[in-house]
């Protein structure tokens, strides 16, 4: 949310200072909990004093539009906070007007500029002598910063120093009227007062003002020298805008410099520790978790089968495997690789048998079950059992998928996770046998949730399953993780030397399916979960399958232009 919009929610809006990218950090993450009510910073402040400290020099506008740049590009990087920026005196008319494109263009919500004249020094150092601009130049900057503003939302707000140069609360609300009438967009009141009364008092007086101009610009304060007061009281008061302007930068010099004195008088760290964050909380702070767990699942992706069995031979499609199957124009085989390449799937494996010289494809891994005729799915899975010890996908060679069900299922911290889709319930008329799963805890009929996918508990998979029992169909797409990789080979190895006779719902070993394996492991007490999907996929059965699909591609490239 902009400065602007924020001003219309909200007021004061509470800003602290940052003076660079973990100190932005903090400012954008933290949070109190006050009863139900959570409390955070609505922007940062980038001061001249703490900016210029930070790196070693005096605050006297010795750092230029460029070098504040700097700082602000690591800021900006790391927050989405509104921006304000002390400029001091902004320059020169011409490089205020700079300094005003510079900042607007990089993302800045506002810029404070102060009327004394250039160079000037810190406004707290109360021994420096402290000299105010003409308010009649100050106001021409004004005119020529906003005339600079390339959009509304950005604002130019005139600091006014007279209650810190001592020429009093007159002189203060006759400069702040004339900055109005240039068209400021807000007007800060400083004082090094200890006590709050010189800027509420100015406060009073700037409500009048803004009645008798018939417009009022924000008003900002910096409580650094008067915190006594609470930054409710400052808005009760009238302020719009309440920076905490040098806290930050101040109290880790404090830390540091402590730090630093520890370590040399005791001639080692160990008794610095308890001055230290510890550095997996900077780890964190910085995003350093995020970035790693990033590059796990880059590795992931990269190491990561799919396996795709396209062996067996289909009655209705004789001459072809069903993976080379074209729908306008192109193969099952086709859309399954640029689903997978999108989701960041290199490393596919389809296993071939019935006519397997039809692939020739050089951009996979080709393998040959060489029983196909005797020897079903599972067989054919269990041929690519070199590429699952990274853990693997399953994908059946029939179907076509978006690439949204992919990403759920890579999401997935589960060891065994099946893709299942309840809408069968809703069609009529389905001839076609399906793969059919019986929940641990079954849904109602009708029941319908909010949320788009959930996980399930499978007790029980296979194609002879009563459709009335059965709550959701297995789609042909599964995971499997490195973490179980072992113990499948070892089970399927134990299955083909023990089994005699049938096997699940196939009348031999040898001729059994994947959902009879997945029954096997869950009967061995396995967790097998089913993430629901809802839409997004297809299974090509038949020649009106095909024409279903074609007719879905067709409306789906018309509705995307």
């Amino acid at each position: 949310m902009s400065l602007l919009d924020l001003l219309t929610v909200k007021k004061p809006l509470r800003f602290l200072e940052a003076h660079n990218g973990i100190s932005a950090l903090i400012v954008e993450n933290t949070k109190i909990q006050q009863g139900e009510q959570s409390i955070q910073y609505d922007g940062i402040w980038i001061s001249s004093l703490t900016d210029s400290a930070a790196k070693g020099i005096p605050d006297a506008e010795l750092s230029g539009p460029d070098g504040r740049c700097t700082s602000l590009d690591e800021i900006i990087n790391v927050t989405t906070r509104p921006i304000i920026v002390d400029v001091d005196t902004g320059g020169t008319p011409a490089q205020f007007q700079y300094f005003v494109k510079k900042l607007e263009r990089i993302g800045v919500s506002a810029v404070i500029v102060e009327d004394k004249k250039f160079p000037k020094l810190n406004s707290l150092d109360a021994d420096s002598v402290q000299n105010l601009e003409d308010p009649r130049l100050f106001s021409q900057k004004i005119r020529l910063g906003k005339q600079t503003c390339e959009r509304d939302g950005f604002s130019v707000i005139a600091r006014t120093e007279s209650l810190i140069v001592g020429t009093g609360m007159q002189d203060a609300i006759n400069r702040a009227r004339s900055y109005v009438e240039a068209g400021c967009d807000g007007i800060m009141i400083h004082s090094r007062s200890s006590s709050p009364e010189e800027v509420l008092g100015f406060a009073k007086e700037y409500e009048q003002l803004c009645v008798d101009l018939r417009r009022r610009p924000m008003l900002v304060c910096a409580p650094t020298t008067y915190n006594t007061i609470t930054d409710e009281e400052l808005g009760t008061a009238g302020f719009d805008i309440v920076i905490h302007a040098n806290q930050m930068l101040r109290s880790s010099y404090k830390s540091m410099k402590e730090t630093a004195e520890t370590i040399l008088l005791n001639d080692r760290g160990f008794e610095a520790e308890t001055l230290c964050s510890p550095v997996p909380e900077i780890f964190r702070a910085v995003g350093f978790y995020k970035l790693r767990d990033q590059d796990e699942r880059a590795a992931r992706l990269r190491n990561l089968a799919v396996i795709i069995p396209a062996a067996g031979k289909d009655q209705i499609f004789p001459n072809l495997p069903k993976s080379l199957i074209r729908i306008s124009g192109k193969t099952i085989l086709d859309y399954q690789l640029e689903t997978l390449r999108s989701a960041g799937l290199k490393k596919i494996v389809l296993v071939r048998g019935h006519e397997g010289s039809q692939f020739r494809r050089n951009d996979i891994t080709l393998l040959d079950n060489q029983e196909y005729a005797a020897k079903h799915i599972l067989h054919s899975v269990f041929v690519a059992r070199e590429y699952m010890k990274d853990g693997f996908i399953l994908v059946m060679s029939d179907i076509i998928f978006n690439e949204a069900i992919i990403r759920k299922l890579l999401d997935c911290d589960s060891d065994i996770v099946l893709i299942v889709d309840n809408s069968y319930r809703f069609h009529k008329n389905i001839e076609k046998t399906l793969d059919l799963v019986v929940s641990r805890e079954r849904r109602a009929v009708f029941y319908r949730t909010l949320h788009p996918t959930r996980m399930i508990e499978v007790r029980s998979i296979g194609r002879r399953i009563p459709k009335e029992l059965a709550d959701h169909e297995f789609i042909g797409m599964a995971y499997f993780s490195g973490n179980v990789a072992e113990s499948l080979t070892r089970i399927y190895d134990d299955c083909e030397k023990t089994v005699k006779g049938r096997f699940h719902e196939a009348d031999t070993f040898g001729r059994a399916d994947m959902t009879d394996f997945v029954q096997e492991l869950v009967d061995r007490g396995f967790a097998v979960n089913g993430l629901e999907v809802f839409k997004g996929w297809m299974e090509i059965h038949s020649p009106q399958d095909i024409q279903l699909a074609e007719k879905e591609l067709f409306e789906r490239k018309s509705s995307n232009g």
